[in-house]
């Protein structure tokens, strides 16, 4: 039989969860999605040495400048490699600020095209607040197809949604890990919350003809993934990839469209608001995600300001 990782791709779109071009290189995943966390990881592998020097020497003293200028070039890097496209992720402390949240997309998207590759290879991950909600919804107006991140509730899934997003990436073992520290205990198989949040997302889109890619993110061990296998898209550590190529069981399709679900419902911003604060996994960390992502972004610029 082959190995599980072949066997989810008959299904569902494998995207890797990295910024290791090496382990993309192996892995052959389709898509490949990056975040402050892993660029800064990227920054301290030798191979992207040239990457950081060229990013600091063309951004002056602009210091997000400098890190998007690498994140652009790692970015660029990858798409040599897998078929698909690359996410980049604006800068995190503008989770909250539409218009400069818009403004520092189109700066990557401008990078990325100054170096050659076309928008249709790039997707521009933002934080899943109602500001990224909305930010997300204009660059799509203007033909630039998003990812929103850090989506941790149905609320904010409904909202994006609406506003007509390309992709999500619900955080599976995020939400295992707040509601296993809070109950006490741990959970496995489809009773895993952070399965059974993405299984409801995946169900409410299909059922009521929404477009949007549900792409599940953050996994902590195997069987979350086989629980999803079937899910339009999952992104996955080298780790979990390599485990997933090493194991020859069987591994059945989970999801698939046709499956009962809500019916549709619009959120207005008191609406999503209202949500989020009665749901205090997704309150607590989408407050926590964006904040280890900024502290991550800040230590980039203090490797790159180091280096200048």
């Amino acid at each position: 039989m082959s190995s599980k990782l072949e066997q989810l791709k008959q299904y569902t779109t494998v995207v890797a969860d990295t910024g290791d071009f090496d382990a993309i290189a192996r892995l052959q995943p389709v898509d490949a999605t990056t975040n402050p966390s892993l660029l800064l990881k990227a920054a301290a592998l030798p191979r992207y040495a040239g990457q950081l020097q060229a990013a600091i020497a063309g951004a002056g003293q602009d210091l997000g400048l400098a890190c998007d200028r690498f994140a652009v070039a790692v970015g660029s890097e990858i798409l040599q490699v897998i078929p698909g496209r690359v996410s980049t992720e604006v800068d995190s402390r503008l989770s909250f600020a539409t218009q400069a949240s818009i403004e520092r997309a189109k700066r990557l998207i401008g990078l990325y095209e100054a170096a050659g590759i076309g928008r249709e290879r790039v997707l521009i991950k933002v934080a899943s607040t109602w500001e990224g909600i909305r930010a997300a919804e204009q660059l799509e107006r203007d033909g630039i197809q998003t990812n929103l991140t850090l989506l941790f509730s149905f609320a904010q899934a409904q909202a994006c949604a609406d506003a007509g997003v390309f992709l999500i990436s619900p955080f599976v073992g995020r939400i295992y890990d707040w509601y296993k520290k809070a109950e006490g205990r741990d959970f496995v198989g489809a009773e895993d919350p952070g399965v059974q949040s993405v299984t409801r997302i995946y169900n409410y889109y299909k059922a009521n003809g929404y477009s949007t890619v549900v792409m599940g993110a953050s996994f902590r061990n195997l069987g979350q993934i086989e629980q999803l296998a079937g899910c339009d898209r999952l992104t996955i550590s080298p780790d979990l990839l390599q485990q997933l190529a090493a194991d020859t069981g069987e591994l059945p399709r989970r999801l698939s469209p046709g499956a009962a679900a809500e019916a549709r419902e619009t959120l207005d911003e008191s609406g999503f608001r209202w949500r989020m604060n009665e749901d205090a996994m997704a309150t607590e960390k989408l407050a926590e995600g964006i904040r280890l992502f900024a502290r991550d972004q800040e230590k980039l610029e203090a490797l790159l300001a180091s280096k200048a």
